[in-house]
């Protein structure tokens, strides 16, 4: 589901989850949960020197079952497990060691897992590791003496059972030969009854029979539970590996600060909605992506000065040829500035390399502060000459014959909006990517048309590496990278020229354009 854009020229609908944004601002945030993944398994690894698991001793019980079959589902085990799993267990096994400990907080130092239908493995913690033996061999004592007691209560309770029903048989036996005789007394007057006597003494002795055997059998027990059921495994100490310990709560650790991580980068992806990309930096502030500066290099990578200096210098050099089109004795005195949005020392080094490119005399207003131009008046030399906002605005220094006015100022936020317009009418805009969230760069626009500046382009400052989006708005005549040269081919034409239908050709491009 996607909702249109605003603006009479977007037609490209907007997803109202960009998943492409989603996945980018993650790889731009991974200081972020690459962090926190560092922080979990730093975490992980103190925890396993200075809180190492307690002494752990494991045992394995063989449980018989009267009714155990081979097509049991698991459902007798269970049984067992959840048996083991109660206060009276608990209970039973702490008299055996004579301890006084609270039974609910000894049943959650052990926990049993069923290995096969007559197997369980127990696992006990303790503070020492006697304790814990000793605490495992109690319990498995305890739980079997009850298995097996069990299992002879409900043997017995079935002889019981039985014995009664046999007495209930014996006792209609006693009343069907009572009738037998009564009915000999009458000389066999009625044979049909007599003979349905018989047959019913003979029921009734079949079943007390059957049942005096059975009831024999029950009281004899279920010796194959008693015999079958016993500590297979005695209890023996887990043994654990520090190095391995170490490995394993780190590694937990890491995984669980690099989920947090990704969650925290995601929500803030979501939540701030700070452009990344090129295209969108230049969708929302409605001009062309000029040149991109690179991130400063860290380390060993500093060492190639060289390199970086000549990157610096061709993106001067290019910004140069969209400030002051043409010649040094053509070009016009058109006020221009440079507008840092995050990123104030690379935006004045930016203004000092472009002023040094322009190979004529420049006048550089310093609108910034904070030592970010004035720090760099070495590299300036002869060409190049720096006064403050202050002065410039009031009129004590201003730019003489041959010197091209070129502000730096800042648009971030509490800028003074009113002070631009004087300190030049067109403005190349120097963003760092990521800094700003979309609002405030639609509000960066706004407030630059409303003070009728033009930008003219855009540097985008630490770009996202793999950035393969196309940061040129052709869609924009007024704002798109060739700008102006389209501006006054639209001045120089004819109102309601038949020929045109009111469009505008694109000129063709240049070599310079093409470096750009």
């Amino acid at each position: 589901m996607t909702a249109p854009k605003n603006g009479p020229e977007s037609t490209r609908p907007t997803p109202l989850l960009d998943l492409q944004q989603l996945v980018v601002t993650l790889r731009w945030r991974k200081r972020v949960w690459l962090s926190c993944a560092l922080l979990g398994l730093l975490a992980g690894t103190l925890l396993a020197v200075f809180l190492p698991p307690p002494p752990t001793a494991v045992t394995r019980l063989l449980l018989a079952h009267e009714n155990d079959s081979p097509t049991d589902s698991g459902t007798l085990m269970d049984t067992d497990i959840a048996l083991l799993d109660t206060v009276r267990i608990a209970e039973a096994t702490l008299r055996r060691l004579g301890s006084e400990d609270d039974p609910a907080a000894f049943r959650e130092s052990y926990e049993a897992e069923g290995l096969t239908n007559n197997v369980v493995k127990v696992t006990v913690t303790a503070d020492s590791s006697e304790d814990a033996e000793a605490r495992a061999l109690a319990l498995a004592e305890t739980f079997v003496a009850d298995h097996i007691r069990r299992a002879r209560e409900t043997a017995q309770s079935e002889a019981e059972a039985l014995r009664d029903r046999r007495t209930q048989a014996e006792d209609e036996l006693a009343r069907v030969d009572a009738a037998i005789e009564t009915a000999d007394d009458d000389n066999g007057r009625n044979p049909a009854a007599l003979g349905s006597l018989y047959a019913r003494r003979a029921d009734v002795a079949a079943q007390v029979a059957d049942l005096s055997r059975r009831a024999t059998e029950a009281s004899i027990g279920t010796p194959e539970v008693a015999a079958g059921t016993d500590i297979v495994d005695a209890p023996r100490l887990l043994k654990r590996s520090a190095p391995m310990t170490i490995v394993t709560y780190g590694g937990v650790g890491g995984v669980l600060g690099l989920a947090v991580g990704l969650a925290l980068a995601a929500a803030a992806s979501v939540v701030r909605d700070r452009p990344v990309l090129r295209r969108d930096i230049a969708e929302h502030l409605g001009a062309s992506v000029l040149a991109q500066v690179p991130l400063r290099r860290r380390g060993p990578a500093r060492l190639l000065h060289g390199r970086r200096k000549a990157e610096r210098a061709r993106i001067a050099a290019a910004v140069a040829r969209t400030v002051a089109p043409g010649s040094a004795d053509t070009a016009e005195k058109t006020p221009v500035s440079v507008l840092e949005l995050g990123c104030a020392p690379t935006a004045a080094e930016l203004a000092v390399d472009t002023a040094l490119a322009l190979r004529r005399p420049v006048l550089l207003v310093d609108d910034v502060g904070k030592r970010d131009v004035t720090k760099l008046v070495n590299r300036c030399g002869d060409t190049v000459r720096i006064v403050t906002a202050a002065d410039f605005l009031s009129g004590a220094d201003r730019a003489g014959p041959q010197e091209l006015p070129l502000s730096i100022s800042s648009v971030g936020p509490g800028a003074t909006w009113t002070d631009l317009s004087a300190l030049g009418t067109q403005t190349v805009l120097v963003v760092r990517a990521g800094h700003a969230t979309a609002a405030w760069l639609h509000t960066v626009a706004r407030q630059l048309a409303d003070a009728g500046i033009v930008v003219i382009g855009i540097v985008l400052v630490q770009p996202y590496p793999k950035d393969r989006t196309d940061g040129t708005l052709w869609d924009g005549v007024h704002t798109a990278l060739r700008g102006r040269l389209r501006a006054a081919e639209r001045a120089a034409l004819p109102k309601g020229n038949p020929s045109t239908n009111g469009k505008v050709s694109h000129p063709t491009l240049t070599p310079e354009d093409a470096e750009v």
